[in-house]
């Protein structure tokens, strides 16, 4: 029997329940809202900024845009970069399926690349094999995914997308606080900017920093943020030094009046609200403290599997691992499955190959074209991990496991 240890994601409700994932809301969480939802500002207030601002710091970037959720984050982001129809841009098939669907928005062709097994993560060696195999200019970009919280290397992602003259977009929604070690061995945090053009994150419920819904999107270009901070507000700006109209036609004396506003491109309303925001940052004061209860919760399960003959491929916690999710492999995961469910135990399965999914086999994607994806997920299942998932809990759903293997 085979099963592999990488990540996993659940919780569990007064011991009768053991959900993947979610959410831990304090009372100063709660207190935190109230303030808000009592001030003058509901929308478009000073917490957006606030949140922003902490945000930038905690992951070490330049700037943060707050938006309405991951998913508007990523569309922003293809706009921001251009993207036009017929555009290609590079993805793993391993992810949700926003990742790949921001490039159709904007009319782009998602092409697929391949996991590296070990990893989960897009396999460089596969995009490149891509990238050669076309006149150079066939590819926009590529979105590499710190997939359950392990953090891409991008640093060489960077050095290939400089060869061929591409932009990424960093998908860390699962890896806020996660980092990798670069060739000079420092730190680099998920999203910090020194490599990709734009990272983007979600706060949904079972992130862990969870504001109901809410995305952020962080970068070290200037131009780019500007170009974002218009974009989710309807393309609108009041930045008077950009403005096109004269300052007669709005109506002004001397200078432009108070009031005056300009819409000067196709924008959307995917902005963030203030009490989402006060959420946010609420949660974000101890976000550490529940990264670090997520790697003591990894370092049971391993500890706990590694000695079992089912157990494939890892060596411990790993570094610079964020542990959104816990996920390990086994041959018989439907039975695995539920034999869980049956216990309570609400496992659940990251995720089902994108380039398999209805919509994108529209576009002659086929069982076959992606083996790594597809041999992971048949057999990859999700463990419960968050921080508040307890000791006794934990080790409920390690016994149930290892009772399945026992049978």
């Amino acid at each position: 029997m085979l099963i592999r240890v990488i990540c996993g994601q659940k919780e569990n409700i007064c011991g009768k329940m053991i959900p993947y994932g979610k959410q831990n809301i304090t009372e100063a969480d709660i207190q935190a809202v109230i303030e808000t939802l009592q001030s003058d500002f509901l929308t478009q207030g000073p917490k957006i900024k606030e949140f922003e601002d902490a945000f930038a710091q905690y992951v070490g970037s330049k700037y943060a845009v707050a938006v309405a959720n991951g998913t508007a984050a990523l569309h922003l982001n293809c706009i921001a970069l251009n993207v036009k129809p017929g555009d290609k841009v590079i993805t793993t098939p391993i992810t949700f399926a926003a990742s790949a669907n921001c490039v159709r928005y904007c009319g782009g062709e998602v092409v697929f690349a391949d996991i590296d097994p070990e990893t989960y993560l897009l396999d460089i060696n596969k995009v490149r094999e891509l990238l050669e195999s076309s006149p150079k200019g066939t590819y926009k970009g590529i979105i590499p995914v710190d997939f359950a919280g392990k953090a891409v290397d991008l640093e060489v992602f960077r050095k290939l997308a400089d060869e061929f003259d591409l932009w990424i977009i960093e998908d860390s929604c699962h890896s806020p606080g996660g980092y990798f070690k670069d060739s000079q061995g420092q730190k680099q945090n998920c999203g910090n900017g020194n490599f990709a053009d734009l990272a983007i994150f979600s706060f949904h419920p079972v992130k862990h920093i969870a504001a109901g819904e809410g995305g952020m999107i962080t970068t070290n270009d200037i131009d780019l943020y500007e170009k974002l901070i218009k974009l989710r507000t309807h393309g609108i700006t009041k930045d008077e030094s950009s403005y096109v109209n004269s300052i007669e036609f709005a109506g002004g004396d001397n200078s432009y009046p108070a009031w005056y506003m300009e819409m000067q491109e196709l924008g959307f309303n995917y902005r963030l609200t203030d009490f989402q925001a006060a959420l946010g940052l609420s949660q974000l004061k101890r976000a550490d403290e529940g990264l670090e209860r997520r790697r003591e919760i990894a370092k049971k399960y391993f500890d706990s599997f590694k000695e079992k003959g089912f157990i494939k491929g890892q060596s411990g916690v790993v570094e610079g691992h964020a542990y959104h999710l816990y996920i390990i492999e086994v041959e018989d995961r439907l039975k695995l499955y539920n034999h869980l469910r049956e216990n309570k135990i609400f496992a659940q399965i990251h995720y089902i190959p994108t380039h398999l999914m209805p919509y994108y086999r529209n576009f002659g994607w086929k069982e076959g074209d992606m083996p790594n994806a597809e041999t992971y997920y048949k057999n990859c299942i999700s463990l419960p991990m968050f921080p508040t998932l307890t000791n006794d809990d934990q080790e409920f759903v390690i016994n149930k496991i290892t009772e399945y293997y026992n049978e």
